[in-house]
């Protein structure tokens, strides 16, 4: 049997080429999908890291005022983008028609690699970590078998199975997926308004309020110095890996562009109004940390008072702020709302991300199956390939290892793709923009600039992991002729 019909059995889909993708997704599927997406684990863990960072209330509250201004900024931005181009494979499709097929294809390699892949692996593994609370089978201690440097667990079965479980579901149809978008979507958002209103309202805690308003603008360092101008430069940039983690994957809505109804006017409705959302959601869930837990605390405290946000059990901060009222049983309720929070979250990075796969191989650049359509008009080929390598990268290290690759590469293409809101004014004037950027020029600039400070930040003290993902990007550039020789007819 040879390669090429190896890799398309292996990828085999009840393929119709006269099938279309259907327009199914309406204004309120795509803003599901915009705020669903960026919902995860992440709102409920990162602020503990965070508060080590800067160790003060006021910086640790800048920190996601910064990281919620620039993913408004870019909402804003790439509003116009898909606005010309409402086409299946959304960011990539722009990086192409800003600048060349290998730029294009530069994202696209890392986003296959690293980028969807790695956030599904990511919200995939911490869904199974919160499950374990439920049922305690479910524990990276449980290994199930070893092979020598691989250790594979019952968190990583869990996992590996959620993500199979949601790819199945989206081979079935748009709908299919858009019901278990909005369905999870709603039930979440309902939860952390909940959690908002009981942590704001009945949860607060008079000592930890005071303590936080002594030091509320004093950030300092665990070691005990005190951080200004460079240095509390650099500490917020390094915090805002979780915070950026946390609030990215606004832009998935992009890449089912093929299947929104009027995309020109809702995807960039959905982006600025799902994206708002999320960011105010985000700055009351902290300021519900802060009035139930004084920032600062003690690595080996003996309760959740003493270990204060800084040092949280697991940095499970949503079930420390929630212990007062609750008990032990936050515990529970805490996991039950991460384990509906990230199965909603995956819902939305599976089905969106396989239609980049499909836009890329019809330009020839992924295996050609990936640009088929099934019964159902869903890239399936698309779909198991994500499916297959996401459930690897499970198996290949933590959730902070694979946030740092994320994030860097992330930005990468995010500078990318808003500076080419520029090149495309100069380079397609008369292509109809039914909506503008708005703030043209200023808040691009403002965006690229931020995020270039941020990720020259992380390159020079998240070097391992930042160099890591820089180098994932750069590996394309030889794949990319490689492709272009000898795998055009995979």
């Amino acid at each position: 049997m040879s390669h090429k019909v190896k890799i398309n059995k292996l990828l085999s889909v009840d393929m119709d080429t006269k099938n279309e993708f259907k327009k199914s997704l309406g204004f309120l599927d795509s803003t599901a999908l915009v705020a669903g997406s960026m919902i995860g684990s992440g709102i409920f863990i990162v602020s503990a890291d965070i508060a080590r960072n800067v160790g003060a209330p006021g910086w640790m509250l800048m920190v996601w005022i910064i990281t919620g201004l620039m993913t408004i900024f870019a909402a804003l931005s790439y509003g116009e983008l898909a606005s010309m181009m409402p086409r299946a494979g959304g960011q990539y499709v722009y990086i192409r028609e800003a600048f060349n097929p290998l730029a294009g294809f530069l994202y696209g390699w890392t986003f296959f690699t690293v980028i969807q892949t790695g956030t599904i692996a990511a919200v995939g593994m911490a869904f199974a970590k919160f499950a374990g609370v439920l049922i305690p089978w479910f524990s990276e201690s449980n290994i199930l078998f070893s092979l020598g440097f691989i250790k594979i667990s019952t968190v990583h079965l869990l996992a590996i199975t959620m993500i199979l479980l949601l790819t199945v579901n989206n081979l079935m149809g748009i709908r299919n997926g858009k019901w278990v978008q909005n369905i999870f979507t709603i039930l979440k958002v309902a939860l952390l308004i909940g959690f908002i209103v009981l942590g704001l309202f009945f949860a607060g805690n008079q000592e930890a309020v005071a303590l936080n308003k002594s030091y509320f603008w004093d950030p300092i360092a665990l070691d005990g110095k005190a951080l200004s101008g460079w240095a509390l430069i650099a500490a917020m940039g390094v915090a805002m890996v979780g915070s950026l983690f946390s609030s990215d994957a606004w832009n998935n809505i992009t890449f089912a562009a093929g299947e929104v109804k009027n995309p020109k006017r809702n995807i960039p409705l959905s982006l600025i109004a799902g994206v708002t959302l999320v960011t105010i959601l985000y700055l009351l869930a902290n300021l519900v940390y802060l009035n139930a837990l004084p920032l600062r605390g003690i690595a080996d405290g003996s309760g959740v008072f003493e270990k204060g946000i800084q040092f949280a059990v697991n940095d499970r901060l949503g079930t420390a702020s929630m212990f007062g009222l609750f008990g032990s049983v936050a515990a529970l309720l805490m996991a039950v709302f991460v384990v509906v929070s990230t199965f909603g979250c995956n819902n939305g990075l599976i089905l969106s991300g396989a239609r980049v796969y499909y836009a890329m191989a019809k330009d020839n650049l992924f295996f050609k199956s990936a640009g088929t359509l099934n019964k159902n008009s869903v890239p399936a080929a698309g779909l198991k390939v994500q499916a297959i390598w996401a459930s690897l990268l499970c198996l290949s290290g933590t959730y902070s290892n694979l946030l740092d690759y994320v994030v860097f590469a992330v930005l990468i293409f995010y500078v990318l793709t808003i500076a080419g809101i520029f090149v495309l004014r100069k380079k397609k004037p008369d292509t109809a923009r039914p909506y503008k950027t708005f703030g043209y020029p200023v808040i691009p600039i403002l965006y690229i600039a931020a995020a270039c400070l941020i990720m020259f930040v992380l390159l020079v003290y998240k070097t391992e992991y930042s160099g890591s993902g820089l180098l994932i990007v750069l590996l394309g550039i030889p794949v990319y002729f490689i492709w272009q020789r000898w795998g055009q007819k995979l």
